[in-house]
């Protein structure tokens, strides 16, 4: 028994080397594996990680390990660097599926980490599914924050007056409003997959304490037909006071990437109550798969994607592509993020310095997806 420990223990801790990590085509640099499933023991995947930082160097990474049978549930995990993405922690459970709440038991799925400026305090939010769910479309919102910088975390109830199901994958957006923060959340909802009576719908949720939420506006359709649109990634847009919400897309039956795959977006000039009709991003592709979608600091557009078709085809959600579209200017020509001959998908990224970004997203192998989860640097000029 004690043998058996100690070489868990060691697969556990031990590093682990991708040939994806130093073989790639692309812009990032210093590309490093977070964490593989092999060191998740019963683990079926890695998935959609997201990327914070506590203090200069110090660096979060929060990942889902997927339960066997489950589409996209499981356990959320936190990993810390000290040292600039160069090593990483052994990660502690921030949300674990093995937790009772009486006769109630839950998996997670999409963890998003926060660090509101100003304060020492870093929050994970992400999704909460009964277990006998398969998938993870008909989710709460849950939360927890960590005053350590991710060693640690306590668990909170939010007080939702959103009262329907959610999914959220993308991150928080902070503006200001009669001198007070207001934190703008992108979620969708996606009842009609098991409801004839349900909806899609792209909606954005609004707090002004992280802990007590409303909805506080919908995305409209476009006014040349209904789309899926969801997994919208917020920003400020291209004017002063407005807010940009660049969306990932497929057809309203949820069966294939529009026809061409395009990105659309929606505008708001209202601190996110009220938003444009959703109109095609000609310049931006999206096959069915969720992109990042940023502004840096100097006032440029980021959109970083997925190239290819949509799954389940061989060559879908493998190289990540981006396009930078500076302050009044155009789209530039598409570049190469990360190419490795291996499955890439849903990359996050966060500005540590003017131009100079960190960046996690799940990789896995040619044939198999999420099987680890990848950090790697990118300095990013318009």
């Amino acid at each position: 028994m004690k043998r058996a420990f100690l070489s868990l223990l060691a697969l556990s801790l031990a590093p682990v080397c991708s040939p994806a990590a130093d073989d790639y085509k692309g812009d990032v640099t210093d590309v490093r594996v977070v964490r593989h499933m092999d060191q998740h023991p019963g683990a079926s995947l890695l998935w959609e990680p997201y990327i914070t930082q506590w203090k200069p160097k110090q660096l979060i990474v929060a990942y889902g390990a997927g339960i066997p049978g489950k589409t996209d549930m499981g356990d959320i995990y936190a990993s810390v660097s000290t040292n600039d993405g160069d090593t990483w922690s052994y990660p502690v459970c921030v949300f674990d599926h093995n937790q009772r709440f009486g006769a109630m038991q839950f998996a997670y799925a999409n963890a998003i980490l926060f660090h509101p400026p100003g304060q020492d305090v870093v929050w994970c939010f992400a999704m909460r599914c009964p277990m006998n769910y398969r998938h993870s479309e008909d989710a709460q919102l849950v939360a927890a924050f960590s005053g350590d910088g991710g060693r640690s975390w306590s668990p909170v109830e939010l007080a939702m007056h959103y009262s329907q199901p959610l999914i959220v994958v993308a991150g928080i957006e902070t503006i200001m409003e009669n001198g007070h923060p207001k934190y703008l959340l992108p979620a969708h909802r996606n009842t009609l997959r098991s409801n004839p009576l349900g909806s899609r719908d792209q909606f954005i949720l609004s707090s002004t304490s992280l802990l007590e939420w409303k909805a506080e506006g919908i995305i409209p359709q476009p006014e040349t037909g209904k789309v899926f649109l969801h997994e919208g990634g917020l920003a400020p847009g291209d004017n002063d006071g407005e807010l940009k919400l660049v969306m990932r897309t497929a057809n309203w039956e949820e069966k294939a990437a529009l026809d061409p795959p395009r990105a659309f977006s929606s505008v708001s000039k209202d601190g996110g109550r009220t938003w444009s009709p959703a109109v095609q991003e000609p310049d931006l592709w999206n096959a069915r798969s969720k992109g990042y979608f940023g502004r840096t600091s100097a006032g440029a557009h980021v959109y970083v994607y997925n190239d290819g078709p949509a799954m389940p085809a061989k060559a879908g959600r493998s190289s990540l592509r981006y396009k930078v579209k500076p302050k009044g200017g155009e789209w530039s020509a598409e570049k190469t993020f990360y190419e490795a001959g291996i499955k890439n998908s849903y990359p996050t990224l966060i500005e540590v310095a003017p131009g100079d970004y960190r960046a996690v997203w799940d990789s896995g192998t040619p044939d198999q997806a999420r099987t680890h989860i990848h950090f790697g640097k990118i300095k990013i000029k318009p």
